[in-house]
């Protein structure tokens, strides 16, 4: 089985409770997050030939984290093959007694999912809380979103209830490592035909 994610953009309100679940459970420093919650958007008012202004401005959220690809860059860097993929459930995550700290791992991802933690001497990242997932449950982060836009299961189940779309921006490409997420855009996503959106919570992302 190949665990995934299921983001519902239409649900999500960008409360970050998911993200600050998450960073409870793990203990996790000020300067590390395994799931971002990013703010996107653009637009701008302008004045039409009757004086009255119109606005083509649009923002959203995405919720992510660790997507589990099918081909982790994160692995195909790693030198001491520290970053690893479980056989039997699909989940990537790092072998600290293996890791020597490089950072490759952090440098690759498309999606920022692993991060170096200086102060322990290696990368951490999401591992679908595994233990959570070997006693039945789901990640911390799925239980804790309020309006349930997240969701968590066998990813051929997942895109047989909810679809195949893998990426809306900001997110990569999602050729380059075949992520195992699913997402229902958020209405606003198709606002973005030009692709001239921008992340509006920068500073916040870590």
């Amino acid at each position: 089985m190949q665990y995934g994610f299921h983001y519902d953009g239409t649900r999500c309100t960008g409360c970050k409770t998911c993200m600050l679940a998450c960073k409870d459970y793990h203990n996790l420093p000020g300067d590390v997050a395994f799931r971002q919650v990013y703010e996107y958007g653009a637009g701008s008012w302008v004045r039409d030939g009757n004086s009255a202004w119109k606005t083509d401005c649009f923002a959203y959220y995405v919720s992510n984290a660790c997507c589990h690809c099918d081909d982790p860059a994160c692995m195909r860097v790693c030198p001491t093959g520290a970053m690893h993929k479980d056989a039997d459930t699909g989940l990537v995550s790092v072998d600290v007694r293996r890791c020597i700290g490089c950072g490759y791992c952090a440098l690759s991802c498309p999606y920022r999912a692993p991060s170096l933690d200086r102060r322990a001497g290696h990368s951490v990242k999401c591992d679908g809380c595994k233990d959570r997932v070997a006693r039945g449950g789901k990640p911390i982060c799925v239980e804790a979103c309020p309006l349930r836009a997240l969701d968590f299961g066998d990813i051929e189940q997942l895109r047989s209830d909810f679809g195949d779309v893998a990426a809306i921006a900001p997110l990569p490409d999602s050729s380059a490592t075949r992520p195992n997420i699913v997402i229902t855009p958020p209405a606003a996503a198709c606002a973005d035909v030009a692709g001239d959106g921008a992340v509006l919570n920068r500073c916040e992302i870590v």
